[in-house]
């Protein structure tokens, strides 16, 4: 049984290992972050003043916030959905090991406890 469970654990590792370092899978991956990443960007982001600003302050407002949407938070969104994206692959390849090991039990079980009765 033993045996059985750090085959699986080591299956597991290898799963994630692949799937964050294999050539194609990184490829995917990438693709996966810049399309989830260009539709967050895509998304309009107001802000409200409570008085109305002069036509200077107004127009040093836009440049901020111009530089920061095409400078600044591109990386910045691409390393968090990346991050995320990772995170969601290992979760999956997690519950996958869970199904495993469970099925391993149940069928490991079956047998004693018929023996049992």
């Amino acid at each position: 049984m033993q045996a059985k469970f750090q085959e699986l654990l080591h299956r597991h590792k290898v799963q994630v290992f692949r799937s964050e370092h294999d050539a194609k899978n990184v490829e995917q991956l990438t693709t996966e972050c810049l399309h989830v990443t260009e539709d967050v960007l895509k998304q309009k982001f107001h802000y409200h003043f409570n008085k109305l600003p002069d036509a200077n302050r107004a127009e040093i407002i836009n440049m901020i916030q111009s530089y920061v949407r095409e400078a600044i938070l591109p990386p910045v969104v691409e390393r968090l959905v990346e991050r995320q994206l990772k995170l969601e692959h290992r979760v999956q390849a997690m519950q996958s090991l869970l199904h495993e090991l469970l099925d391993l039990l149940s069928s490991e079980t079956a047998p004693t406890a018929a023996l049992r009765r």
